[in-house]
C-alpha cells in the first residue's frame, strides 16, 4: 500500500476551527472534561476514502477530486467515526457533509443559543465568558519574564495549556456562535473587530490544538465592550 501523506496543517487548523470543539455528528465534547482539556479525541474522518474499497467509496465524484481537502473531511469523536464507518449504507455522502454544514446551527441550538431582540441581550450572553477569559489570562497567561519561562518546575505552563483547551476555547467558540447569531445588532465597526476576534481565535486553536507555532494576532480590545 502506498504511504499516504499526512493531513497538512492548515487543513487540520480548518477542522478544528469549523467543528469548535466538537463532534459534528454527536456534537459531543471533543476536550472531554474528565481528561482535563489537556487531551481530545477528536478523528478526521474522510467522507470518501482513499482507494477502491473503503466506506463510500462508489460515491466519490468524477474528475479531479482531493481525498485529503478540507470539504472531504469531517472532525468527529472516535464512536461516530466507527458508526458511520462500519453502516456506510446508513451514512451516505450527502448525510455527513449535511453533518458539518448544518454543525455551527445545531452547536447554537444545543448550547441554548439564540437570537436576541436587542443589543443589551447580546453583552449580557457574551460578557461571562469574556470576563472568564480575562480573568484566567490574567492570571496563567504566559509575558516576557513570567516565572515558568525560567522555573522548568513551575506547573504553570501546564495550568495555562489547561484552562486554555477546556475554559478559554469553548468559551471563544461560544461567543463566536452567539455574536454570528446575532450580528443583525453589531455596528461596521463591531463586524470588523469580530472579523479580527475570530482571527485571533483562529490563531489559538493553530498553537494550541493544532501545535502550529507563531501567527497568532492579539485580542482586539474593542471586544471588550463588543455591544456595550
Amino acid at each position: 500500500m502506498a504511504k499516504r501523506d499526512a493531513i497538512p496543517v492548515p487543513t487540520k487548523l480548518r477542522l478544528f476551527a469549523d467543528a469548535a470543539g466538537h463532534c459534528q455528528r454527536c456534537l459531543g465534547k471533543l476536550f472531554p472534561d474528565e481528561m482535563g482539556g489537556l487531551k481530545h479525541i477528536a478523528e478526521m474522518a474522510h467522507v470518501i476514502p482513499h482507494g477502491d474499497t473503503g466506506p463510500r467509496y462508489e460515491a466519490r465524484p468524477d474528475g479531479d477530486f482531493e481525498v485529503d481537502s478540507f470539504e472531504n473531511l469531517i472532525l468527529l469523536c472516535p464512536t461516530c467515526h466507527t458508526i458511520v464507518d462500519k453502516h456506510p449504507e446508513a451514512y451516505p455522502r450527502d448525510t455527513l457533509l449535511g453533518w458539518k454544514r448544518d454543525h455551527f446551527g445545531a452547536l447554537a441550538r444545543k448550547q441554548g443559543i439564540i437570537t436576541y431582540e436587542n443589543r443589551r441581550d447580546v453583552r449580557d450572553a457574551v460578557a461571562v465568558g469574556l470576563a472568564q477569559n480575562k480573568a484566567i489570562w490574567e492570571k496563567f497567561a504566559p509575558s516576557e519574564g513570567s516565572e515558568f519561562e525560567y522555573d522548568p518546575e513551575s506547573t504553570t505552563a501546564i495550568t495555562w495549556t489547561d484552562r486554555m483547551r477546556s475554559v478559554i476555547l469553548p468559551n471563544h467558540y461560544r461567543i463566536q456562535a452567539i455574536i454570528e447569531a446575532n450580528l443583525r445588532h453589531a455596528s461596521d465597526d463591531e463586524g470588523k473587530t469580530f472579523a479580527e476576534y475570530r482571527e485571533h481565535v483562529r490563531g489559538l486553536t493553530a498553537r494550541h490544538v493544532c501545535g502550529e507555532a507563531g501567527g497568532t494576532i492579539r485580542f482586539p480590545e474593542a471586544m471588550e465592550t463588543i455591544f456595550a
